[in-house]
C-alpha cells in the first residue's frame, strides 16, 4: 500500500506550541465509528463519557531529558538525541549531523565515541560509568520535544509539561502524548465514577515517531522499543475483558503493547518472552484486545495515523480502507481542522470508540 495514501493537509498555525493550561482544557473529538458520529467536547468532560463498564489503559514511561549538545574535535556542533541506555555506558541515539565510525563528541565534562553505525543509527560509548552517566544527562539534557513545536517554554515548564502526571518509569525519548490531557484531579474523578485504570510501560523511541520514508509501507521496518506489563495487571485486564468491560487504550503506545500482547481468544500473553515490541499496526489489521482508544491528532505519513486508519476500517468496521482522507477518521479530521482543534504532541484529544 502507498503511504500517500495515509496523507492530508494542516495549517501550519493548528500545530499547538505549548499545552492546554490547564491540561484537562484542552478540546476532545468523539468519533463513535459505529454510527460515525462526530461529537465535541472539553476533555475534562471525558468522566461523562465513561462508565464503570470501562477500562483505562495508560502508558506510565517517564521521559529523560533524551536531547544534548556536544562537539566533534574539529569543534563543529552535534546535536544527539538518546533514544534508548545500554549495558556499560553506551546510548542508542541519532544524531545531527551523522557521524563516523570512531568518531570523539565531547561535552562538559565528559567524551564519547562512535562504536557501532548502522544506517542513522549510532552507538556512542561515553566515558563515565552508566550512573554517573544518567545523572550528567540529567543535568545537561535538554527536553525532547518533537522539531515542529517553536515552544517558548524555559526548560524547567518543558520538562514538567512534557510529561504525563501519572509518568514514574523512566525511559522515553518523547512522551506519550495522549497522557498529557489527564490532570490528578481528573483522574480522582474518573476513580470516584468506579472507572477502572490499569498501567503497563513502553519506552518511547524510534518505533513510535520515526516517519515513514519508504513509497511502499510494507518496506518500512518498525523500530523496537521496550515495553513490561505486570502479571497482575494482565490478569485483571484479562478478567475484565472476559466479563465484557470495555478496554481503552490511552495512546498509540499503549495500544500496541496490548496487541502485542493479544492472543486469538482476545485475552493477554502472560508467557510473552521477549521484552520488545515491533508491532506495525496498519489497515487491514484485525484488533484483537482494544475497544477504544484516546489519543491526540497525528501527524501526516506516520505510523501513528497507519494505526488508527486501521482501528476505524475492515475488519474493525464495516468500512473498506481506501485512503485516509475518506475514512471515517479522515473526515474526523477534517472537522478538527475547521473547528481550528490544536493538533500534535501539545495538541487537543480524539476518543475512538
Amino acid at each position: 500500500m502507498d503511504i500517500s495514501k495515509f496523507d492530508y493537509f494542516l495549517p501550519r498555525e493548528l500545530i499547538a506550541n505549548k499545552p492546554a493550561n490547564p491540561r484537562d482544557s484542552s478540546r476532545l473529538l468523539v468519533v463513535n465509528r459505529e454510527s460515525k458520529k462526530i461529537s465535541h467536547f472539553k476533555f475534562s468532560e471525558l468522566p461523562s463519557l465513561l462508565n464503570k463498564n470501562d477500562v483505562l489503559v495508560f502508558n506510565k514511561s517517564k521521559v529523560f531529558p533524551a536531547r544534548i549538545y556536544g562537539k566533534k574535535k574539529t569543534k563543529g556542533n552535534v546535536e544527539v538525541l538518546i533514544l534508548r541506555f545500554l549495558p556499560e555506558s553506551v546510548c542508542e541515539v541519532i544524531t545531527k549531523p551523522g557521524l563516523f565510525m570512531y568518531d570523539r563528541i565531547f561535552f562538559d565534562d565528559m567524551e564519547a565515541q562512535v562504536i557501532k553505525r548502522e544506517n542513522y543509527i549510532t552507538h556512542l560509548k561515553f566515558d563515565l560509568d552508566d550512573i554517573d552517566l544518567l545523572h550528567k544527562i540529567g543535568i545537561i539534557g535538554h527536553t525532547p520535544i518533537p522539531p515542529y513545536i517553536k515552544s517558548s517554554l524555559s526548560e524547567r515548564d518543558l520538562r514538567d509539561k512534557y510529561q504525563t502526571v501519572y509518568a514514574k518509569t523512566v525511559g522515553s525519548a518523547a512522551a506519550p502524548t495522549a497522557g498529557l490531557h489527564f490532570t490528578k484531579d481528573l483522574m480522582k474523578k474518573l476513580k470516584r465514577k468506579g472507572i477502572r485504570m490499569e498501567f503497563l510501560t513502553l519506552h518511547v523511541g524510534l518505533g513510535t515517531f520515526a516517519p515513514v520514508k519508504e513509497k511502499n509501507i510494507l518496506d518500512h521496518k518498525i523500530h523496537e522499543e521496550y515495553f513490561e506489563v505486570e502479571p497482575e495487571t494482565i490478569k485483571r485486564l484479562n478478567d475484565a475483558k472476559k466479563s465484557g468491560k470495555r478496554i481503552i487504550a490511552v495512546g498509540t503506545t499503549t495500544t500496541r503493547v496490548l496487541e502485542t500482547l493479544s492472543l486469538k481468544n482476545n485475552s493477554l500473553s502472560a508467557k510473552y518472552t521477549k521484552p520488545y515490541t515491533e508491532l506495525f499496526i496498519y489497515p487491514p489489521y484485525k484488533f484483537k484486545f482494544v475497544d477504544a482508544k484516546i489519543t491526540n491528532f497525528h501527524l501526516p505519513k506516520s505510523t501513528l495515523l497507519l494505526l488508527i486508519s486501521a482501528f476505524v476500517s475492515q475488519p474493525n468496521t464495516e468500512d473498506v480502507f481506501s485512503d485516509f482522507e475518506s475514512s471515517i477518521i479522515g473526515n474526523a479530521y477534517e472537522k478538527a481542522i475547521q473547528k481550528r482543534y490544536r493538533f500534535f504532541s501539545f495538541g487537543d484529544a480524539c476518543f475512538i470508540e
